[in-house]
């Protein structure tokens, strides 16, 4: 059995021997027996391993994205979302944590104006509530979605497509009323190589890409436009620990320079390592 994974919990249980694959190239070869998940990982990103985790204080005065007694209302009984208050200031990072499912998701639909809520969004000092998602995200409000391959991107088109997504009002992708294909591939080129998106170029189908590569590029497609607010839902689920500590990487920089962040995860060591402050969230 030849078994390829980058959950090293399961290459360490079922394999005898791991073969270690870095850019293309075999980089260590030894038995899954003499040697710990760290170590395995040490050897697939070729450095000390990541860690979560954000660099001084970097909160600012203004409050970049304010919630006063949002509620999703449900068919039955009970709101999906219930009276929700809470202020973000910009350069802080605010960490939603809970069991999946307690309303996490539906609280990023609310801010993005995916979903009908009562009570009041305000961003930037003015409500929003009255506004469409293409507004919001216009606006400055960015979004990473938890699942990437339904919500993010057409997996059977190429990348400088996909970097139209969100975008198709602005520069680099419209010139007027027109779409500028030439500038737009241009563009996916320097997310590619800003955010070490690996494949052999724009013309490439998102399928192609592996998981990490495709999450990279969302984030750089995201950050493209510098949003005041990003909204990063399980930013880091299911991708390598190099994607991984990348994203952690441009999290922490988009922090520092002011952005505000609701970060959303099931990874309790990210949602420790990079908020300042963190929310609970239960029913």
């Amino acid at each position: 059995v030849i078994f390829i994974s980058h959950k090293l919990d399961e290459v360490l249980r079922v394999a005898d021997d791991v073969t270690v694959v870095r850019q293309g190239s075999t980089v260590a070869q030894v038995k899954s027996k003499d040697v710990t998940a760290r170590q395995l990982a040490e050897l697939m990103v070729g450095s000390e391993l990541p860690k979560p985790s954000t660099l001084g204080h970097t909160r600012r005065e203004e409050i970049t994205l304010a919630l006063k007694s949002v509620s999703v209302p449900a068919a039955g009984s009970r709101d999906l979302i219930s009276n929700i208050s809470f202020d973000l200031h910009a350069g802080e990072v605010v960490g939603i944590a809970g069991v999946e499912g307690n309303g996490q998701a539906e609280l990023v639909e609310a801010i993005m104006g995916l979903r009908d809520y009562t009570g009041s969004i305000e961003f930037q000092g003015s409500a929003i509530d009255h506004m469409t998602v293409a507004h919001r995200h216009d606006l400055g409000i960015g979004l990473i979605p938890e699942d990437r391959q339904r919500q993010a991107l057409m997996m059977n088109s190429p990348l400088w497509e996909n970097r139209i997504l969100g975008h198709q009002r602005g520069k680099p992708v419209m010139r007027g009323f027109v779409l500028d294909k030439k500038a737009t591939i241009e563009d996916t080129k320097r997310i590619m190589e800003e955010f070490d998106v690996r494949a052999p170029g724009p013309m490439t189908a998102a399928a192609a890409l592996s998981g990490g590569n495709q999450q990279k590029f969302i984030v750089g497609r995201e950050m493209s436009k510098a949003p005041a607010l990003l909204v990063a839902s399980h930013p880091t689920r299911g991708v390598d620990v190099g994607a991984q500590g990348a994203i952690w990487e441009v999290l922490r920089e988009a922090r520092s320079k002011g952005m505000a962040v609701v970060l959303i995860s099931a990874d309790l060591e990210e949602l420790i390592g990079m908020s300042d402050r963190l929310l609970v969230m239960l029913r």
